[in-house]
């Protein structure tokens, strides 16, 4: 029988279940999560790559038994996801009253993650690695990306269906107009400047440019 499939608790792990209890309503150690996160993070740091991370590795380094890791993430795929998660910044909770300010904050979180890739020694190891590891990129993209791109179409299609901003055009074109430069400055320019008022001008000019004609 695996570790991850042995009902004996982890000794090293204090969201444990005690033998013959219900896992359901266990609760997660912050601390035995972050030693796991530093076990990563210091990992990679030394030099050695994602692709030759094993759960086996990770958890030796982070001193926490491999059933500790399996009980919070099916796979590794889903630790790194989580573990850039806990470094980015978080995403914003719109308020749904403007059309403006949304996408506002929404270019914003762009932009705060742009600064925090820039002075995250392991956000730029990981996502400099990505590329290579398609099964990462492809967790990365539907946990996170797609969700946030959702967010984007849904208050643009708001915008539109409020008579903010015109209805003749793509959803998904008008969403790249907004996030294009940012993403722009962040990933293709990465040394671009990234002033503190660049969401407001990028909303404000191409809001300008889509409102609906007379």
């Amino acid at each position: 029988m695996s570790l991850q499939d042995s009902g004996n608790p982890d000794p090293q792990d204090p969201g444990a279940a005690p033998p013959g209890s219900a896992r359901r309503g266990r609760p997660r150690s912050e601390a035995v999560e972050q030693a796991i996160f530093d076990a990563v993070g210091g990992l990679l740091e030394d030099g050695v790559a994602l692709t030759e991370l094993s759960i086996e590795r990770i958890a030796r380094t982070a001193g926490v038994g491999k059933a500790t890791i399996y009980r919070r993430w099916p796979g590794k795929e889903e630790l790194f996801v989580e573990l850039l998660r806990s470094v980015e910044p978080q995403d914003p909770v719109l308020t749904g009253t403007s059309v403006r300010d949304d996408l506002v904050m929404l270019l914003e979180m762009l932009r705060q993650r742009g600064l925090a890739k820039r002075s995250s020694a392991l956000l730029h190891n990981v996502f400099s690695q990505m590329q290579a590891y398609p099964k990462l990129w492809e967790a990365y993209q539907n946990t996170v990306i797609e969700p946030r791109r959702r967010m984007g179409l849904d208050t643009v299609r708001r915008g539109m269906e409020l008579g903010e901003i015109r209805d003749d055009l793509d959803v998904e074109f008008v969403n790249d107009l907004f996030t294009g430069p940012l993403l722009l400055r962040t990933v293709i320019r990465p040394g671009a400047t990234l002033e503190p008022d660049l969401a407001e001008q990028v909303v404000d000019a191409v809001m300008e440019g889509l409102r609906p004609r007379p």
